[in-house]
């Protein structure tokens, strides 16, 4: 069905028409052309790494993540089971095994604690998710990581222009990876990008996306590698999206602070910015008491002709992961009794007033 309030719609008001006609004019529109350049540099300027190699999606970026740190068949990658399935499967592509851990009540994220009790010999990497723009406690992360030689992969998806302590998400780990969906905070419509403070993992990142191929001998290919690249449109549209990319964080800031004081006194909670963070606010996601009413509340909004979505399955709960007997509590409990709520850039102060009476109609 349609409706009058979506949960999300791009921006699309800066250069990108401008910047797809020139691809269009040029005839770069395939994987060359100078809008590629252009757009993984600003990218790093802005999140404020060194090195970052433009790919096809968010799934590839955390699949090229994995496989640039060698991760194959034996070895074990934790992750924090309440997160989209693309983190999850990135691991089991490379033949690696997810270990999964529980979530902290809240902030929603990864919990240090059950990290710990699930290293062992086989594990060789830590799986951050910064979970709904809300980035998860980097310092206990790393300090875990080094003490016993872990590398740290950073899932960006749903967190450009999430910061901690100061420093973007995206550098803190050894690699990290993001996406550039049409509902992340700035899209490519499909796209993604992998980042490095390592020029040796960028390096070797780069030669797997473009199918192995010789940096010195014309169709000779050294290793097997992915068509993992990126076009210049999507490039482009990159591009003129991350100079609107302070804009656009603003925006859904303040949309996050109207719903969060015309919420207040009702049976819910919400995903709150933490201390020492800026949350980015990819979705807000509201919390309510239980399974029942979160279904109830919103088939109440989408009778008033507002979209919502429910928060994640945790990984474990999915067919192809139910082998073994496994029980997170925080986790389940957040998956069952989470909402997201429309919060797109564009969205109008009204249109946030009018969800919020909805939702206090719904509890009257």
């Amino acid at each position: 069905m349609g409706f009058r309030i979506p949960l999300y719609i791009p921006v699309l008001s800066g250069n990108e028409k401008k910047y797809v006609n020139e691809c269009l004019d040029s005839t770069w529109i395939s994987s060359k052309g100078k809008f590629i350049h252009e757009f993984e540099d600003k990218f790093c300027e802005y999140i404020g790494a060194k090195y970052a190699a433009s790919v096809s999606n968010g799934t590839t970026a955390l699949h090229l993540a994995l496989e640039t740190l060698g991760i194959t068949a034996g070895d074990e990658v934790i992750v924090p089971t309440f997160t989209y399935i693309a983190s999850v499967s990135a691991i089991v592509y490379t033949g690696a095994t997810p270990v999964f851990v529980d979530s902290i009540e809240e902030t929603w994220q990864l919990d240090p604690e059950d990290v710990k009790k699930k290293i062992n010999p086989k594990t060789k990497a830590i799986m951050v998710v910064h979970l709904y723009g809300q980035m998860c406690d980097m310092d206990e992360i790393m300090k875990i990581a080094d003490e016993n030689n872990l590398f740290v992969i950073e899932d960006c998806a749903e967190a450009f222009g999430s910061r901690y302590k100061g420093k973007y998400a995206g550098t803190f780990g050894n690699i990290a990876a993001f996406s550039f969906y049409g509902n992340k905070t700035i899209t490519t419509g499909e796209g993604g990008m992998l980042v490095s403070n390592d020029y040796y993992l960028y390096d070797k990142a780069y030669h797997l996306k473009m199918h192995g191929v010789s940096s010195v001998r014309e169709y000779w290919h050294d290793v097997i590698g992915y068509n993992y690249r990126m076009t210049n449109i999507c490039a482009a549209i990159g591009l003129a999206q991350i100079e609107n990319a302070d804009e656009i964080i603003k925006k859904k800031r303040v949309i996050a602070e109207l719903y969060a004081e015309n919420l207040k006194g009702l049976p819910l909670t919400w995903h709150k910015e933490q201390k020492e963070t800026v949350h980015s606010y990819w979705m807000f996601s509201i919390l309510v008491e239980s399974v029942k009413v979160r279904e109830a509340l919103r088939n109440f909004l989408s009778e008033n002709g507002i979209e919502t979505r429910p928060t994640f399955y945790p990984a474990h709960t999915m067919p192809m992961f139910t082998h073994t007997y496994q029980k997170f509590r925080v986790a389940e409990g957040i998956a069952i009794r989470g909402i997201n709520l429309p919060c797109f850039p564009e969205l109008k102060m009204e249109q946030v007033i009018e969800v919020c009476n909805a939702i206090k109609s719904f509890y009257k």
